[in-house]
């Protein structure tokens, strides 16, 4: 009998085996734990489904697309068009910000850092993942924000602002404060992932690819990169379901509006922060209702994220040959 078949057996309950009280154990309180945390989801979507009924049933999906937000009595109208669009483009600008950072923090700490450097790097990269996320929007608020308008949007304006994305500055807070605010947000989870992913190339196939004449940057580039594609597209997809569920950071930096534009200097709003911004002060059920409607995209946008990733984790498995009880 191999090691498979010997791992295989030992997760079967009771066949073939004595049973004992450990083991009955041992199963009841982790299915009872698995058995707890899917109910805990299904009341979680239940709940956000119940609450966000009034508005659902006023607007239907229609609400997904209104540009609206109008909490006057009497004159109540809402929509998530304009949450919906800062929320993208907050999130991918972001992510397309921190991508090539977080890869080249990761190559550099595995490929070609200093064997002295690689400790303290990473505990650095890690902490930053550990600050709390309105201390990020209160170092946006104070530090970023003011210096953006001080001396990098202006700049940029007189250059580019032919450019819409590259409009007037306004005054204070702006999208593109917000988009630099997620970009560091999100940078040491994909970083960190990346790293880990990196490190579990074989080494076999990066010393082969090295001994055959390749450079460094060739067999990262034809090695490393393949064999860790699969699980770094997980981790950027991790990392865009962080940006769009981010509220407390993002509402500090972004402004706030109802509308789209495509100016990044700009105000504006997404659907975490509208949230975070309006729960509490909100009067009527119909106001509550869309705000709950808000978070149930936001919902739905998180599982189908999760989903993803572990879909593509599970092929790259298959790919390269890994079971549940190790390498085949």
């Amino acid at each position: 009998m191999t090691s498979l078949d010997i791992a295989e057996n030992a997760r079967r309950p009771f066949t073939g085996r004595r049973v004992r009280f450990g083991d009955i154990a041992l199963q009841v309180v982790a299915g009872a734990a698995a058995a707890a945390v899917t109910v805990l989801v299904g009341l979680i979507i239940w709940k956000v489904i119940d609450q966000a009924r009034p508005a659902l049933s006023k607007y239907n999906v229609h609400f997904i697309f209104r540009v609206a937000w109008n909490p006057v009595l009497g004159r109540e109208l809402y929509g998530a068009g304009s949450f919906l669009f800062g929320t993208a483009i907050t999130s991918l600008l972001a992510l397309a910000l921190a991508t090539p950072l977080a890869l080249g923090v990761a190559l550099f700490l595995t490929e070609l850092s200093p064997r002295f450097l690689k400790a303290p790097v990473t505990a650095l990269v890690e902490t930053l993942a550990a600050v709390p996320s309105v201390v990020i929007g209160l170092w946006g608020i104070i530090v970023l924000g003011p210096a953006l308008r001080n001396h990098i949007e202006g700049p940029i304006h007189s250059a580019l602002g032919w450019i819409p994305l590259f409009g007037t500055p306004g005054a204070g807070a702006s999208l593109f404060t917000a988009i630099l605010v997620l970009t560091i947000m999100i940078l040491p989870i994909v970083s960190s992932i990346s790293r880990e992913l990196i490190l579990g190339v074989p080494h076999e196939l990066k010393e082969g690819a090295l001994a055959l004449g390749t450079t460094s940057w060739e067999m990262i580039k034809g090695v490393v990169f393949p064999y860790a594609r699969g699980g770094i597209t997980a981790a950027l997809i991790l990392g865009l379901g962080r940006a769009v569920g981010e509220a407390i950071a993002v509402s500090q930096v972004v402004g706030g509006g109802v509308f789209i534009h495509a100016n990044l200097f700009g105000t504006g709003d997404t659907l975490a922060s509208k949230i975070a911004e309006s729960y509490q002060g909100a009067t009527t059920k119909l106001q509550t209702g869309s705000l709950v409607y808000l978070g149930l995209i936001l919902l739905v946008f998180s599982l189908v994220a999760n989903v993803s990733a572990q879909v593509i984790v599970r092929r790259v498995a298959r790919k390269h040959g890994i079971t549940r009880g190790g390498r085949a």
